[in-house]
């Protein structure tokens, strides 16, 4: 299941996103004003030496204005955090026998559809479907379009220049939106992650590396050139960039059958009756979001302006582990605009590992003075890292493919949800055709869960309720966080004695922790 595209099939084009809360308009602030107000005096680190207490003239403190740059697009910032996939569906408010206000004539919707197919490789035709999919967005989802207008004056620009290097149509950019409502955090309820929507296996194969800090899923430059891959393999073996998008969204396998199906025919929208239903919807989906982009004057929408785009960031190679806090710490920029601009990170911390390089992005007048000054961040960083009661993570990396062997009492559904994968999955990677499984029978598995492979878990022991602290569960915990708080407890112990095995915890939520207080 991908984002829109799953959404507008499974009500045959009829889909009501629900309201959202209305952009209010932003002022834009100069960079000038940013830049005048770091004249601060020299401010100090507690805990470093005097060498390594100063951070140049232009001090810490004076990154403080991010602060306010960021409260300027706030809110596009926070949708792109928080946009998810379980958040569209649950906006779904029409069924299939809803009526959509047509928002244009259907005579100027063929006109501009027509011009648009003269420019473009793609075969953007009229036909009803693709109308009532723009007039639902129209009519119900400006908000939406607005958003996404805003958010695509980040990614676009890193889109296109990788859509270029790769001789690929600069309109397939669109296709993000499509996925993951531009959204670097997606995560779709059957594991596909990031701007693109890769599955494990699938990013693997074109470059994408997993492990307990870093998901490349999550990065987008690394994740457009790995769509890039994808899309140029899909298109040398189609020879057509609609069948590509199709293939892209259902697997090459499926657009090869339906080709047979249909008596060899080759034309999109000729094969649609063949392929599965999700896939029916989604390059109208994709064609809806070309047609509004390229149309949105013409409808009103406007972008509102960024506070820092694309091309006002830089990247920085770091070389010793660093913690997103120790970052913030040290320049002021906020932990959500480090997590908006490094969404890989899963854990808000850069790991050094020998083979790879890890990447900051800061805005470029941070970046400037963290290279000047980044031995004696470094330094802070160190300091602060060897205070800590518990030693952080290790990384762990996941392996390509195991090989398990089934026991007494295993289905696949059992061994699905232990490795975080499909039951599909599974029979597609041993070439299954049933369900059926037999005692001592090995299993080729792709797992998904970070680490899984290369450590063994042990069991826990049964949770002692006479000694058991109850926990309520506060804003912004996470396992792991929790974890750190009792000495000794795992983030595995905290499952297994509460019986839970997602790591999503609500606000007010009550966990049994075995032995001893915070």
């Amino acid at each position: 299941m991908k984002y829109l595209f799953c959404v507008l099939a499974l009500l045959s084009f009829s889909i009501s996103l629900g309201q959202q809360d209305s952009i209010p308009k932003k002022n834009e602030i100069k960079i000038e004003a940013v830049v005048d107000s770091l004249e601060k005096p020299i401010q100090k680190i507690e805990g470093l030496s005097d060498a390594s207490q100063i951070i140049n003239e232009k001090s810490i403190a004076g990154f403080r204005d991010y602060q306010k740059a960021y409260a300027y697009d706030s809110i596009w910032l926070k949708l792109q955090r928080e946009s998810d996939y379980h958040d569209l569906t649950k906006q779904i408010s029409e069924d299939e026998t809803s009526v959509v206000n047509a928002v244009l004539p259907t005579d100027t919707l063929k006109h501009r559809l027509a011009l648009l197919n003269e420019r473009t490789p793609f075969n953007v035709e009229y036909n009803p479907g693709l109308e009532r999919v723009i007039n639902t967005f129209l009519s119900k989802k400006s908000d939406f379009l607005q958003r996404m207008l805003t958010a695509s004056q980040f990614y676009f620009p890193m889109f296109e220049q990788q859509l270029d290097n790769y001789d690929i149509p600069l309109e397939m950019k669109y296709l993000a939106i499509v996925e993951s409502a531009l959204n670097p955090r997606a995560r779709s309820r059957v594991g596909a992650t990031g701007l693109w929507q890769f599955m494990y296996p699938t990013g693997r194969q074109f470059g994408l590396d997993v492990n307990s800090y870093v998901d490349e899923r999550r990065d987008p430059i690394m994740a457009t050139e790995a769509a890039c891959k994808y899309l140029k393999a899909l298109h040398k073996t189609f020879d057509d960039w609609d069948l590509a998008l199709a293939a892209y969204n259902s697997g090459p396998g499926n657009v090869s059958r339906a080709i047979r199906r249909s008596g060899g025919r080759t034309n999109y929208w000729n094969l649609r009756g063949f392929l599965p239903r999700e896939t029916a919807g989604y390059v109208p989906a994709f064609l809806a979001m070309m047609y509004i982009f390229e149309y949105a004057d013409a409808h009103g929408l406007q972008p509102q302006k960024l506070a820092t785009p694309y091309f006002e960031t830089d990247t920085l190679h770091i070389k010793q582990l660093i913690t997103f806090d120790q970052i913030e710490a040290v320049t002021d920029i906020s932990q959500k605009e480090l997590q908006f601009f490094n969404p890989s990170y899963k854990l808000d911390i850069i790991p050094v590992v020998k083979g790879k390089n890890y990447y900051l992005r800061l805005p470029k007048e941070a970046s400037g003075r963290f290279v000047s000054n980044e031995d004696s961040i470094y330094s802070y960083a160190k300091a602060e890292i060897a205070k800590r009661e518990k030693p952080l993570p290790k990384l762990q990396e996941l392996n390509n493919r195991i090989r398990y062997r089934v026991r007494s009492g295993d289905y696949l559904g059992k061994i699905a949800n232990l490795y975080g994968v499909r039951i599909r999955d599974i029979k597609r990677w041993n070439g299954m055709r049933s369900n059926n499984l037999k005692v001592g029978q090995r299993l080729t598995i792709f797992p998904r869960k970070p680490g899984f492979a290369v450590v063994k878990s042990k069991k826990s022991k049964p949770i002692n309720l006479a000694n058991a602290t109850t926990y309520i569960v506060e804003e912004g915990d996470s396992l792991w966080t929790i974890s750190q708080k009792f000495p000794g407890v795992s983030i595995q112990n905290i499952k297994d004695w509460n019986d839970i095995s997602s790591s999503k915890l609500q606000p007010g939520m009550k966990l049994k922790i075995s032995g001893g207080n915070p």
